[in-house]
């Protein structure tokens, strides 16, 4: 029995890991177990990688090495032992987000981004992604409401427009997968938005 694999997507303060547990638990009422993770991160490994990748100064090649070994971790110690026992796993961020961020953000080489992806995925793609699109302008906004800025959330108004435009690249090449949530409206739309999609075989 095989599980179904969901994942978030959007540049930082898009709203969209607040939506994670409020679906989780809409989910469970439904009667499927759940798994909530994120990356980088989602096992002790991947975790000790997250605090290097958030908080060290590096270069775009070592950022994607880096999230990648996470990514590869994860894959074996969390996603994987989940979906083969029939879970549904809800993912904060996964490939899509290092070809947004290292390859549109970073402008680093999308071939060995692909490249690493078939090595390190050997062909795990989620069933959904969720890409929670938002400006550049609003997310800061609420960025600056919410915390301090880690190293990448730190990064100007043209990085961000660079990132989202990349996720839009994403979900035209993948209509089948990619959904996009206008994330700027209030939450109870943007849950409506959610529900909406999750209404539909396999998740109702």
């Amino acid at each position: 029995m095989n599980g179904r694999f969901l994942t978030f997507e959007g540049i930082d303060g898009a709203g969209k890991s607040s939506h994670i547990d409020t679906l989780a638990a809409w989910l469970r009422e439904r009667g499927h177990e759940v798994v909530v993770t994120r990356e980088p991160g989602g096992t002790p490994l991947a975790e000790r990688i997250r605090e290097l990748f958030l908080h060290t100064g590096m270069d775009a090649l070592t950022e994607s090495l880096l999230v990648f070994a996470a990514r590869r971790d994860h894959l074996r110690e969390c996603i994987e032992p989940a979906l083969r026992r029939g879970a549904t796993v809800l993912c904060d961020r996964f490939t899509d987000a290092t070809f947004a961020y290292q390859g549109g953000g970073r402008g680093f080489d999308r071939r060995i981004l692909g490249q690493l992806e078939t090595w390190v995925q050997e062909g795990r793609q989620p069933d959904l992604t969720l890409w929670f699109d938002a400006s550049p302008a609003v997310a800061a906004q609420r960025r600056a409401a919410a915390r301090q800025p880690d190293r990448l959330e730190s990064q100007d108004v043209a990085f961000f427009e660079r990132v989202r435009q990349a996720y839009a690249a994403r979900c035209a090449a993948a209509p089948q997968r990619m959904v996009r949530i206008d994330a700027e409206q209030p939450r109870d739309a943007v849950w409506a938005q959610i529900t909406a999609v999750m209404a539909s075989p396999p998740w109702q």
